[in-house]
């Protein structure tokens, strides 16, 4: 490289800093307001829905009027995560504000009236809506939007769960298979730490914080120990595809309903009656409404049914199906987590490291992002763990095959053999029909 070009290299290097890192740390601060009162107001409605259980009776009627919402005011966003991910890939239109309110408010009722959904989806949502707002200062520039709704899709991650390196990485690796774009990985970085910062100033003054997780003491490694855990990891793996192909089934099973308020309405009286009829049977349905913390927390310390993980993979899937808003992700964690426990006797394991690894584990299947998952598991549990989570991750993400929850990721380089390079952009939601076309 003559000095020449070295020296223009340089320049423009200082000049995007100059431009990436305070807009970046924009989005931190907006993305991270927002979910430090997104988490105040879910521990609100989630107390409160467990002090009046008979709320649940109001879940058909606050669906009805969430899918009406959204019917009027939110066809443009109601992709969702999607939206971002494609607007990444092929920026067309600034994403509506509008967004932000509407997947917390559909997430609060949600919650309140005990569907079980997850959280990630409304602080990744809301946080991308806001970061793309600032896409006007770039000019209008495509790359410059990218990076914008990449740092966004950051903020939103580890604001919620307080896992900034994660949601780093998770923020430039879940866009497609195989590939990442690292040129944005410094502004998500600045986003995702300040944003974790923004949420742990406000959720004090909130009185909110982030769960902690006790995996207990890790074993030192040994090649036994990690052919125990591939295997679980290949568990892992399947429950991750069987969730994600398991939702996008359960939501055109509700498709086949038009009116999409109707969804809504007759899902939700049909999740009542199931959650009731599983109290009358003796057993504690409300285990498997909102996110289920507590379960989480118990996984990691005693033995669980073994029907927790498949009836919650199941709540999950037909709640997303029906319409509910909220995210996949924490519904992910508890099947995962719940899994581990009841693996860990079968594989000889405790049951801390293996609900640990399960919950990190199932989600990398189910999302394709091994490596924001793996340092995830290191931000929640400790670095002693982080030979093992590498492992589960790798095996869980090869084995949940070419599906995932979210269907505008593109394939890029695909898992196992690489791809041809024609199918590189190919969205995976678009994959199935195009492999059978292909055979």
């Amino acid at each position: 490289m003559s000095s020449t070009s070295s020296s223009a290299y340089y320049r423009t290097v200082l000049h995007d800093l100059l431009l990436w890192l305070p807009l970046a740390a924009l989005v931190g601060v907006l993305g991270g307001s927002a979910a430090a009162v997104f988490l105040w107001a879910l521990a609100w409605v989630t107390d409160t829905r467990v002090a009046h259980p008979q709320l649940i009776w109001g879940l058909p009627a606050a669906g009805f009027v969430v899918g009406w919402l959204y019917l009027k005011l939110g066809q443009k966003v109601e992709a969702g995560n999607n939206l971002l991910i494609d607007e990444i890939h092929d920026p067309k239109a600034i994403i509506p504000l509008r967004m932000a309110p509407l997947v917390l408010l559909g997430t609060l009722v949600s919650h309140l009236f005990g569907a079980s959904v997850g959280r990630e989806g409304t602080a990744v949502q809301m946080s991308g809506a806001l970061a793309d707002q600032l896409s006007r200062l770039t000019r209008g520039q495509p790359d410059g939007r990218r990076v914008l709704l990449m740092a966004g899709i950051s903020t939103g991650f580890a604001g919620v769960f307080g896992t900034p390196l994660a949601g780093a990485v998770f923020g430039v690796e879940v866009l497609a298979l195989g590939l990442m774009r690292n040129n944005a990985l410094l502004p998500c970085l600045v986003a995702a730490f300040v944003a974790n910062a923004t949420v742990q100033l406000i959720g004090h003054a909130l009185g909110v914080s982030h769960t902690h997780y006790s995996v207990g003491a890790v074993p030192e490694f040994t090649l036994w120990l990690g052919l125990m855990v591939l295997i679980a990891g290949a568990a892992f793996g399947g429950a991750g595809k069987l969730f994600a192909d398991g939702a996008h089934w359960m939501g055109n099973c509700f498709k086949l309903i038009k009116y999409a308020p109707f969804r809504s309405l007759l899902g939700g009286s049909i999740f009542a009656l199931l959650i009731t009829g599983i109290h009358w049977l003796g057993w504690d349905g409300g285990r498997y409404l909102g996110l289920g913390i507590p379960v989480m927390v118990e996984a990691f310390a005693q033995p669980l049914s073994w029907l927790d993980a498949p009836l919650k993979l199941f709540f999950t899937i037909f709640s997303l199906g029906a319409g509910f808003k909220g995210g996949e992700v924490t519904p992910l964690f508890y099947i995962g987590a719940t899994l581990g426990n009841v693996l860990a006797p079968l594989l000889d394991l405790p049951f801390g490291l293996l609900a640990g690894l399960g919950f990190v584990a199932v989600f990398a299947g189910a999302t394709n992002t091994p490596l924001a998952c793996t340092l995830m598991a290191v931000e929640l549990f400790g670095a002693p763990i982080a030979p093992y989570a590498l492992l589960a991750c790798a095996m869980a993400h090869l084995c949940s095959g070419h599906s995932g929850i979210y269907k505008a990721q593109r394939m890029g380089s695909g898992k196992g053999r690489p791809l041809p390079r024609e199918h590189a952009k190919t969205r995976l939601g678009e994959w199935g029909s195009q492999s059978m076309k292909g055979k």
